[in-house]
Formats: C-alpha cells, structure tokens, sequence
C-alpha cells in the first residue's frame, strides 16, 4: 500500500474475477511500469422514499428494487419546483432523476395541465441516446422527439405539432428555436422542465454563451406564462450547484449523495519506462496504452481505451490489433470524431451487444452513452482533469461488476506530477468548471439575439442584471440596436443568432475551403495566423491538409490535401500591456495579481518537422499583421532581490522565467478544468508597465473564461505544484515533463529548468 494512502483503498483484491484482472496488470510490468495500484472496495445500494408517490402509469415503470437514494431527493426537488443537480457516479441512473418527473408533468393530472419539456444534450449522439431510453420505457401520453441538425423538414414540423419533449442541443436552440419562437409558443406556454444533462460539458467560453442562451429561455418563457424547473446533472465536477446557479442564473440545490451500488474497482497508475536520463525520454504511452488492451483482451476482458486525439485513437487501435491473435484483431475498434454517425452507431451496437472485444475512443465514449457492460478501462494520457478521468473509469464496472481502471502516464508536466503523487490522484477533488457571464464579449452578442426575439426593457435586468444597461449602450453605439420608447430594438441586417458560434466570440471566423471550395472547417480569428498562416499543416478529422493560400479579405484559408509526414510549429512574438488592476495577494515572496491585459501577438515564421522524429526540415519566415486580444490574466511580480537571492546571473534570468512560465501553465489544470491550449503566457525579465521580472498567464479567449481568476485563486498551491513537477523531473537540461511546452511561440528557446527551480525555491522560501 502506498504511504499516505486513505483507509478506503487497499492493495489488496478480493474477488476472483478481481484476481484475475490484477494478474493481467502485473504481469505486464517487466520493467517498473506499474507505480502504484489501488482497490476501491464494492459499496451496496442505499434506497429512498418519494415524499409522494408517482402516479401509477409512471411508478410501474420504475425498477423493481426501488429508488436510490439521490433519485429519490432529486424527484422530491424537482417536483416541488425547485431546481436541482445530482453529481452522482456513472451508471447511476441520474436519467430517472428528471425521466420520472417529466413523464408526470408530460400526462397532466386533475391539478395541473399537461406540460412539456426540453433536455438540452450537448451532441447530437447522446440525444439520440436518451430518445431511445425514453421510448423503451413507454410512458403515457409522452412524445419524444429529437430535434437537432439531422432532422429532415417533416420532422421539425411534427416536432412543433405534437411533441410533449424535444431533445436538442443549446446550439440548434440558439438558431433554431428562440429566434422562431413563435412557431413554438405551444411548447413554451406549457414548459415546466429544462433538462441540462452533462453539465461538466459547459465550461469556459462555450458555459458562457450557454449562460446566456438559457436566460434568452427563461425570458420568453415569460412571456408565455411558463417558469420551467431545471434539473441538471454530471457524474464528476468541482462545486456543480455553483455552476449550475450560474449557468442557469437562479438557484440550483446540488444532489450528490450517492446511493447506487458500486462494484469493486482497480485503479493502476501506468508510468512508461524511462529511455534516457538525461532527456528525460519515455517509451510512447501509445505504446504502453496498446500492449495494455490487447493483454486484456486476450483474456477476454471487455475493454475501453480513452486517447487524447483522433489520430491516436487509430494508432494505440491498429498497434492493439497487431498484437493479438489474427482472429481477434476485429474485435478492437477505434471510435472518434469524423466518423459517419451510421459508423458510430454500429461500433456502439456491436460494444453493447458483445460482439466487440475492445474500443479505442476519443472523449466521445466519455458522455453517458450506453455501452453495456465493461470490464476495464485503459487512460492513453491523464486527460487533463481529474473529474473526466473518474468520467472516463466509469464507464468500465458499471452496476455491482468488479472493474480495473489503468492510468498511462503521458510525458507532460501534469502526467508526470500525478505519477509522483498517485495519492493526490486518487483522492483529490474534482476540479471546479469557470464560465465568465460578465464577458462583454459574449453578452453583447446574446444581448442582440435578446433583441431580435422580443424587444429589450429595464424589465430585462431579471435575467441580465447590471450588466444590461452597459451592453445595450454597447449594441446602440455600433448601430446593432436602436432605441425607441424606451425600448431597444434589433436594427441590423438578418438573424443575428447565425452569426454568433456559441463557442467563440463575436469576432469573424476563418474558413478553411478545399480547392473545390468546399468548407473542411472553420478556425477563430485569434487563432487563425498561428494555424492556418501560409503553409501551416492543418489537421481536421485525422486528415492532413497544407495551406496554401491565406485570404485575409475574405477570412478563408485554402488548403490542398497533403501526406501528414511533416507537422508546423510557429515561432511569434508577443507584447502584453497591463490594462487595470482588479486584485492582489502575495504569493510566497512574489506578488500576485489579477485583471485585464491587452496581448499583442505576431507570427514571424514557422518551422516544418517531421511528424515521426520529429527532426527540423526546415525555417520559413512570415510576413503577417499582428493580432490583438483583450483577456483576463493573473500575473506574478518578481523583484530582482529575489533573483539574486535565487543565485541568478542576469544572464539566466531569462530562461528562468521562461521555464518557471511553462511550467506554471502545464500545472494550471490541476486547479481548474483547462489545458493549456486555453491559455497564454509571457515571461519577461523587464515588463514594460512593472518595470520588475515579470510571469503573465492569459485566458486565450477575448474577455476571458473564468481562467484568470482561478488561477489568482490557487496561488501558493499552485507554485508549490509547479516546483514539484520540476524538482521530480528526472532529466537534466528540461523535457516535455518538466518545462518544456509544445505551443511555445519562442520554439522553447530559452529554458533553464535549474534557474527555474532555484527562483521557485527563492519565491516559496
């Protein structure tokens, strides 16, 4: 057992079946592999009691055994009228939790007229998912329908007609619902539930859009006379009533007293062996992740394999395959993005059915999509949080079954620090999900939306709050929306809400277009000149694409197919401007701040590399206009005193910062759901509004995600994280793990990972 290790886990494996996966895991650990494996130890169901009973017609359709106890509370919430949020394991039945209430509400009774109901999914898959379950359960009088992209003319207009729930997905209720909502004032009168399944979903910039797009909901339910009840749910998340009060702009009671029955699980931290000291190289987790599942299906254990992108799921898919007997290399699937939805479904109907052995997935088998039965789960990398890896090992032992779940630690700071620390792994807290409502640059785009569906009053600041006045004045000064009689009114051209991406700003997009003209994808402008500039290698759906040209007139990027042999990475430069100051705190010997920045960003070349070695093939120079982004930011202040007490030359003060910076970023995730592809940094030993050394880290997004503040919030903990992920470090000069960062505008030149260590030592004291 490992030291520190709380009471409920043991290293010891009582059940057969137990045994057995134990065996297959330490059998494959011929050269230290295995750091640490724990036992969660199986817990039996607790029931619970309805404050009233269902009626008849619904309750006979309920299991046999009962209710668990947080069904029961979340019912008796919701039922009463106020809204909930049950965080409860996978494979819980959070679905009965608002299945039962709305089936009630959907029939009517001699009090209350029938009602209606909208779940909010945030794919398309999982709605289609939870249409089934709901048709397999048959309640009275209920009327499913999904409403979404796929759906054909003529299902859209029964939707409108007949159905008693439409399952959808916020952004086809964003452009295809609120700004018709005429053609659903039926559906709205008689609304009393708003599902929000996955709530873990909506974070950052796209949690803040939502935010907005359900107080767009609630306004013209209004109208209508109706207040629905929300009933909210996640299996894993830091803090979920405080997110869901937000996301919703009401109060919202959290549920997470789980009382379904678990059965006994295997947790394995999985550390591939080191190659070199000095550099710190490891054998590929692809590797590690691959020899894993085919051991385990050669032992006929059902299994599940999360990768972190597309292109590895097919990677550790085909490697799996090569090593298992000829005959059972069919059985092990890869399942991703990309792939037609008639190709999903048949992989996820051959995985429920049995038929196959193994599945190799993106974070797309994360959300609840039932699978059946599994025996283990394999993790190509930590995922970035540990509330999507409980998501994603809960998909393996679902009911009373014993389970393995094996974590493989990829290269990067974070991977590493938890293989250092496995205690942490296993018993810290999910991490809290931030949105930003406040975002000037996402209000003011629902703010015209708003508009457009029903003229805007001082009434609104119900659903707005302080924050209207100042995004009107906004709209009005760029002629967005006029004001007459005391109201504002949309005044532009067309449907706003077809301009407005839930899932970036306002801001124009980059088309990316085949040399048919045909759209492969889009890119947002901030990001446009640092992956689709002039001969950039753009990814999308695990094909390769060259850009060939970058039409900044027309916002479009023209690409031509390409081998993929070779990947581009940008070299920039980067100026920040300290905007306001908002808060500060010390940090340890350093100061620490939060408020608004302004970063400059200037691509000035990139380099071509070859995507197996990784070896340079070449340097390209740039010519390209630079782009502005006004964020969010916290920022350290560290005076020369302190560099000189870490003991360095002013020559090294660069590489320290810079190192010291990146490793800061790769240990954010630890205190919030990020990565650190949301984030931005600049280190400098002479910042121009300080005039000290000088550590910034950005939220990538304008106006800011919730980052920021986070980060200020975590502080010395965060330090102290960042000093241990380099100290750990086995390498000599600075590695993947320790400082290095793979989006390095300066190409991770200069870095120097002991100055680094040395100012963290001098910063923590």
């Amino acid at each position: 057992m490992a030291r520190g290790r709380p009471a409920w886990v043991s290293a010891a494996v009582g059940t057969v079946t137990g045994v057995d996966l134990e065996s297959v895991v330490r059998a494959r650990s011929t050269e230290g592999q295995l750091v640490d494996l724990a036992r969660l130890p199986a817990r039996p169901a607790r029931f619970g009691q309805l404050d009233r009973p269902l009626p008849d017609a619904i309750a006979e359709r309920l299991p046999d055994g009962g209710l668990w106890a947080h069904q029961a509370e979340t019912i008796d919430l919701v039922r009463a009228g106020r809204s909930a949020v049950v965080v409860t394991g996978t494979a819980s039945g959070k679905s009965l939790c608002f299945q039962a209430p709305i089936a009630e509400a959907v029939a009517g009774s001699d009090d209350s007229p029938p009602g209606t109901a909208l779940m909010l999914y945030p794919t398309k898959a999982l709605a289609h998912d939870q249409l089934r379950a709901l048709g397999q359960l048959d309640f009275p009088g209920l009327v499913a329908v999904a409403y979404d992209g796929d759906s054909s003319t003529e299902e859209r207009a029964f939707a409108r007609r007949h159905a008693s729930v439409l399952l959808t997905n916020p952004d086809m209720l964003h452009a295809g619902i609120l700004p018709v909502h005429g053609r659903f004032a039926d559906f709205l009168t008689g609304l009393r539930y708003v599902v929000i399944d996955e709530l873990h979903t909506y974070r950052g910039v796209f949690g803040t859009h939502v935010a907005h797009l359900l107080r767009r909901l609630r306004r013209l339910c209004a109208a209508y006379g109706s207040s629905p009840t929300f009933v909210c749910s996640s299996a894993t998340l830091g803090r979920a009533g405080a997110l869901a009060s937000v996301l919703c702009g009401l109060p919202v009671e959290p549920v997470t007293d789980d009382g379904a029955p678990q059965g006994e699980r295997l947790v394995a931290l999985w550390n591939p062996p080191l190659l070199d000291t000095d550099t710190g190289a490891r054998r590929s987790a692809h590797a590690e992740t691959a020899s894993l599942v085919a051991a385990l299906v050669a032992n006929d254990h059902r299994t599940v394999a999360f990768c972190r992108s597309r292109r590895a799921t097919e990677v550790v898919a085909a490697a799996a395959q090569r090593l298992v007997p000829v005959e059972r290399a069919s059985a092990i699937r890869p399942y991703r993005g990309g792939y037609l939805a008639e190709e999903r479904r048949q992989i996820e109907d051959e995985l429920f059915g049995g038929s196959l052995q193994a599945v190799v997935a993106t974070s797309a088998l994360e959300l609840g999509i039932d699978v059946g039965t599994l025996d283990a789960c394999v993790l190509d990398g930590f995922p970035g949080t540990v509330a999507s890896m409980w998501q994603q090992i809960g998909r393996a032992g679902r009911s009373t079954r014993p389970s393995l779940a094996v974590v493989v630690a990829g290269a990067d700071q974070l991977d590493q620090w938890f293989m250092a620390h496995p205690h942490e792994l296993l018993t810290r807290p999910p991490e809290p999900v931030v949105i930003n409502p406040a975002n000037p640059d996402v209000v003011d785009p629902h703010l015209a939306c708003a508009a457009y569906e029903a003229p805007l009053t001082e009434a609104d600041e119900q659903w707005w709050g302080d924050i209207l006045d100042d995004g009107v004045r906004r709209l009005v000064h760029d002629d967005v929306v006029a004001i007459r009689d005391g109201r504002a009114f949309w005044s532009g051209r067309g449907t706003p809400a077809q301009r407005v991406g839930l899932r970036r700003g306002w801001a124009e997009e980059f088309v990316v277009v085949d040399p048919d003209d045909r759209l492969i994808g889009t890119v947002d402008g901030a990001r446009a000149f640092s992956s689709v500039h002039p001969g950039a290698v753009y990814l999308h759906q695990g094909r390769a694409w060259k850009v060939d040209q970058l039409d900044l007139a027309d916002h479009a990027a023209r690409v031509s197919p390409t081998d993929g042999d070779e990947y581009t990475q940008v070299r920039s430069e980067v100026d920040i401007r300290l905007l306001e100051l908002e808060a500060d705190a010390p940090a340890g010997r350093a100061e620490l701040y939060l408020g608004s920045v302004e970063v400059s960003e200037q691509v000035t070349g990139y380099q071509r590399r070859d995507s197996t070695s990784g070896a340079l093939l070449g340097t390209v120079a740039l010519d390209l206009p630079a782009t502005r982004l006004v964020t969010r930011a916290f920022w350290w202040v560290l005076g020369p005193e302190l560099l000189a007490q870490a003991g360095l030359a002013e020559g090294r003060w660069p590489g320290a910062l810079h190192a010291f910076e990146h490793a800061a970023i790769g240990m954010l995730p630890l205190f919030t759901i990020c990565d650190r592809w949301d984030v931005g940094g600049v280190s400098t030993p002479l910042q121009a509004d300080t005039r000290k050394p000088t550590i910034v880290i950005y939220d990538g997004y304008p106006g800011g995600a919730g980052i920021a503040e986070l980060g200020f919030a975590a502080s010395v903990g965060h330090l102290a994280a960042t000093r241990q992920a380099i100290a750990g470090c086995p390498c000599h000069d600075g590695c993947p793990s320790c400082v290095q960062s793979p989006k390095c505008g300066n190409l991770n030149e200069p870095l120097d990972k002991a100055g680094a260590l040395a100012l963290l030592d001098a910063v923590l004291g």
